[in-house]
């Protein structure tokens, strides 16, 4: 008998760990509705979009304020104002959740004419940004939103330092970085740095844009999680042309850990209030 449970107990210990999932938080209000076509094995994906639904029917004040239920505001508590001074500078940001020992890192970087604040406040875009603040201090993590100088080379090394700053007191820690339309640029600087794609556990284009130069990337190389969330009426940034970026992910590598979501009939900012925070993050932590 003996002999077994100790072959039982090899056999478990051989097993892979379980992926790490990050916990359910009102998960019935934030999951996308019907979805209403999909291809690639469910890599691409349509999801029904109604403005009068899902602006509307959702916020207390169109695109101001969220109704109460979709907010739980206890999280301001593990929320900071703080600076970081860097090898690039000063880096503004707010910081919500462990500063170190985090299971996990999630960076918003805002769009043209935002700012920190946008990325953590919690009425805004559907309750989804108090969301992400939640399920990161509910689970161990951390959650970032920084200010930075540019979209470009400047604005990439604030938020390189950033990451190193974070990322060294939680060497465990998976990081993911959320960038919303002109952000992107940044996004793919990361991916291009080869100290901070080594880093990364996912990136997430919310309503943003391309680059053809992903595919040479060290992060590319690595196969890092790449998720692209888009309206199909973007004015900004037209659908097809993002569509035909992830297709192109997958036909230089196919089997690579990319998701496209088109919000039918959503605009530039849809992604940022329908995509789903924690199908997300699961499925890239998933895919680490």
């Amino acid at each position: 008998m003996r002999r077994l449970i100790l072959a039982a107990a090899l056999c478990l210990a051989a097993l892979p760990a379980a992926a790490e999932k990050l916990a359910p938080f009102k998960d019935e209000l934030f999951a996308y509705p019907a979805i209403l076509a999909q291809e690639d094995g469910g890599a691409y994906r349509v999801v029904d979009y109604q403005e009068m639904r899902d602006i509307n029917g959702r916020d207390e004040v169109p695109e101001r304020r969220a109704l109460g239920k979709y907010v739980s505001l206890g999280v301001r508590s593990l929320q900071k104002d703080l600076v970081l001074d860097g090898p690039a500078g000063k880096v503004p940001h707010v910081a919500v959740g462990k500063p170190a020992g985090a299971s996990m890192i999630t960076i918003y970087l805002h769009g043209q004419g935002g700012s920190r604040k946008q990325g953590v406040d919690d009425f805004t875009f559907g309750g989804n940004f108090n969301r992400i603040k939640n399920l990161m201090a509910e689970n161990g993590g951390l959650y970032l939103s920084p200010d930075f100088s540019d979209f470009g080379d400047g604005g990439a090394a604030q938020v390189a330092a950033l990451i190193d700053h974070y990322a060294g007191q939680s060497p465990k820690a998976k990081v993911f970085v959320a960038c919303g339309s002109m952000g992107g640029g940044l996004c793919w600087k990361l991916a291009a740095d080869k100290g901070v794609a080594a880093r990364l556990s996912g990136l997430l284009l919310l309503g943003s844009h391309w680059d053809e130069a992903f595919l040479a990337s060290p992060a590319f190389k690595r196969k890092v999680p790449v998720f692209f969330g888009q309206g199909s009426r973007d004015k900004v940034f037209p659908v097809e042309q993002q569509e035909a970026f992830f297709r192109s992910i997958l036909k230089k590598a196919p089997g690579y850990p990319a998701r496209f979501v088109r919000f039918e009939t959503g605009s530039h900012g849809t992604p940022i209030r329908m995509t789903d925070w924690r199908e997300t993050l699961n499925w890239m932590l998933g895919a680490n």
